[in-house]
């Protein structure tokens, strides 16, 4: 009898005997496209690893669609070879994770630029509980000329910063493509990300879950292919930026929004009684203007951050988040529709009292400085209102889904 192991394939690796499978402890898993120069380097070194190490364990070559005897190579070496249909980096890589027989899954780029003789560190602290372990290649050295300058001193520092800020993640290595992770760990997370951002997709979720994260020192060394690498360093590098922003509603939207409002209200406060002169500029109601809409944008710009928290849950990109489940018991539809008619009264009010002025004056001239520090905050408060209750009920509408 075999274990039949599926997965969005061409076609299926060959099946392991049951008895086989099941001893199998870690799975070497290798994305592949055209890289026939250093595949079997890359094989014999995890093959050799595995061995030495005593580790019961397989290489998956997860083929992209190569075209130059890469498939043959390692099919010669005793490598399970998946074809996956799908283009990109991530749909290669869960291709062959779908297919892997082990319970710890280790994955890395088949282009020799990484030692894939660090296999059983990667391995010990799987087995010493971890969920994921990453790579680090700061910490374990970086060849000459293995990684450009501006990568090594801008791009993947940067990056890894900023995704140690938005997320609180413990990762001092980002981008490092040689990691380790339980295979059950990995269903876990749902990874949604096809091309290159799989990578990054993976440590940001881990971290998110709260799962147990631990690191290795590992080398990179230079590529050993004579082709220009699959990596785009502007490209990738937005599209790293661009998932950091996605999934972290409360850097793209929250905390931009309470500057704005914060600085709007502030400026207002300060320029409503009076006209004020700074340094020998006069400002006044104009830039009182300025500050009313200040705050109309930092409140859309807070109240996306809550729509794209909700529908980020009920999607289940993001995680439960058990502070806003404690914030929604009290901030209910009923609350949100009371704040909205209040500021809406106030606006009325202020309103009315605007136009009683301009009565008094025949509806005729008026002096705008004074006029408009009247007229500004109404149309402010009647704005606020009307989204404060459109917010609410579309809030109220994102969660029907949530118990």
């Amino acid at each position: 009898m075999a274990v039949v192991l599926k997965a969005e394939v061409d076609r299926q690796p060959v099946a392991l005997p049951e008895k086989e499978a099941e001893t199998i402890e870690v799975s070497v898993v290798m994305p592949c496209l055209n890289e026939a120069e250093t595949l079997e380097t890359c094989i014999v070194k995890a093959q050799r690893a595995l061995r030495e190490a005593n580790i019961a364990g397989e290489v998956v070559i997860a083929d992209n669609g190569s075209t130059d005897g890469s498939v043959e190579i390692a099919e010669r070496l005793g490598a399970r070879v998946v074809n996956v249909r799908a283009k990109g980096y991530g749909n290669a890589l869960m291709g062959g994770i779908a297919v892997a027989a082990g319970k710890y899954v280790v994955m890395g780029d088949a282009d020799d630029s990484y030692d894939f003789g660090h296999v059983p560190r990667f391995v010990e602290q799987l087995r010493k509980g971890a969920d994921v372990v990453m790579g680090n290649r700061f910490r374990g050295g970086i060849q000459k000329s293995a990684m450009p300058a501006l990568h090594r001193y801008f791009g993947n520092p940067g990056l890894t910063r900023l995704g140690r800020l938005f997320f609180r993640s413990p990762v001092g290595d980002f981008y490092c493509g040689l990691r380790g992770f339980r295979k059950d760990a990995y269903e876990r997370m749902g990874l949604r990300t096809t091309g290159m951002e799989f990578a990054t997709e993976m440590v940001v979720k881990a971290t998110l879950l709260q799962m147990r994260i631990a690191e290795v020192p590992t080398t990179l060394s230079p590529d050993g292919r004579s082709r220009p690498p699959h990596l785009r360093t502007w490209r990738d590098g937005w599209r790293t930026l661009r998932f950091f922003l996605l999934y972290s509603p409360r850097w793209l939207f929250l905390y931009p929004g309470i500057a704005l409002m914060l600085a709007g209200t502030a400026l207002g406060l300060w320029l409503l009684p009076a006209a004020r002169t700074v340094g020998g500029v006069t400002l006044d109601v104009h830039t009182l203007v300025y500050a009313a809409a200040f705050v109309l944008l930092g409140f859309q710009a807070i109240a996306f951050a809550c729509f794209t928290k909700i529908f980020a849950i009920s999607e289940g990109l993001l995680p439960p988040d058990a502070a806003l489940d404690k914030l929604f018991r009290y901030i209910t539809l009923e609350v949100g529709l009371a704040v909205g008619v209040v500021l809406t009264i106030a606006g009325l009010g202020a309103s009315v009292s605007a136009v009683s002025g301009w009565g008094a004056q025949h509806f005729g001239m008026l002096d705008y400085s004074r006029t408009m520090r009247i007229v500004i905050p109404a149309a402010l408060c009647l704005t606020l209102g009307a989204q404060t209750i459109f917010a609410s009920f579309f809030l109220s509408v994102l969660g029907l889904r949530r118990r």
